[in-house]
């Protein structure tokens, strides 16, 4: 006896049509939000000339992270201005700053919560996992639809994708501080405030750090695939290439992804470091 097959597609249309006749306005104001933090962030990269903004991240590579960065970050933007991918570059950056701004100012208080409610962290939990498992060319879809193509719907997806490692690693970070140091606090009358902000968050900053590191690398891996949705920046770039198949326009374009994706990851990794060593 065949069991009738579950409309789980239908029900997930009508949800999915219920929420763009009902919540329309509300979609409309995040895209403006959204396209104006965007527009700010890559305008700010583009408005110096190449070689002052070079010499920007040379000094603060230097600050953070000494020569080697330095070399790296100057030697790898250098070689994205002569391939000719400068402004593909900077609004990928643009893309990629303020969907892990987004996922970090949301991740990290939801961390907390789940940390702090154990009802929290049971749902939010398996909502992490689905997440993180679902292939993430489905987000592009309900984006689109709320969002229409462009930028915004590259910067839902690239938050949903990106989001769950702060979250995970915010609440891991709290979790892991030591019992005695909570009593300890709460023994000198700490209110549950001054116990999270003196104690807990500072204790639990390099995991929390790990975290926001995982995001901005997976906000630039997506917002890579969400150039087919008509998101700007350099994976348009690798995306045209791919479809026209030019191999040398999409190995110097991927390239230059790679260089983003590495002086992210090291300015992100030196960034707590220096600042443990000033404090």
């Amino acid at each position: 006896m065949n069991l009738p097959k579950l409309p789980l597609a239908d029900w997930i249309e009508m949800l999915v049509d219920w929420m763009a006749a009902h919540l329309g306005g509300l979609f409309d104001g995040i895209s403006s939000v959204i396209e104006g933090i965007v527009g700010f962030f890559s305008g700010l990269f583009l408005l110096p000339h190449p070689l002052l903004f070079i010499a920007i991240l040379g000094v603060l590579a230097f600050l953070i992270g000494k020569w080697r960065l330095t070399l790296f970050t100057v030697i790898g933007f250098l070689l994205i201005e002569n391939l000719g991918y400068w402004q593909e570059t900077m609004n990928t950056l643009g893309l990629v700053i303020t969907s892990g701004l987004i996922s970090i100012v949301l991740g990290i208080p939801i961390g907390i919560w789940s940390a702090y409610s154990k009802t929290a962290h049971r749902i939010i939990s398996p909502l992490l996992d689905f997440m993180q498992t679902m292939p993430a060319f489905v987000y592009l879809l309900p984006a689109v639809t709320f969002f229409s193509l462009g930028v915004v719907p590259g910067v839902i997806a690239s938050v949903i994708f990106a989001i769950p490692p702060t979250i995970r690693l915010t609440y891991l970070g709290i979790k892991q501080v030591s019992g005695e140091l909570a009593e300890a606090a709460d023994a000198f009358g700490s209110t549950s405030w001054q116990k999270l902000v003196q104690v807990e968050l500072p204790l639990a900053m390099p995991t929390m750090m790990a975290g926001v590191n995982q995001t901005i690398m997976l906000s630039l891996s997506m917002v890579v695939i969400a150039s087919m949705i008509g998101a700007q920046g350099i994976g348009a770039t690798v995306y045209r290439a791919v479809t026209q198949l030019k191999i040398g326009q999409g190995f110097e374009a991927g390239l230059a992804v790679v260089v983003l994706a590495i002086v992210l990851d090291r300015f992100t990794q030196n960034l707590f470091k220096s600042g443990k060593r000033r404090g």
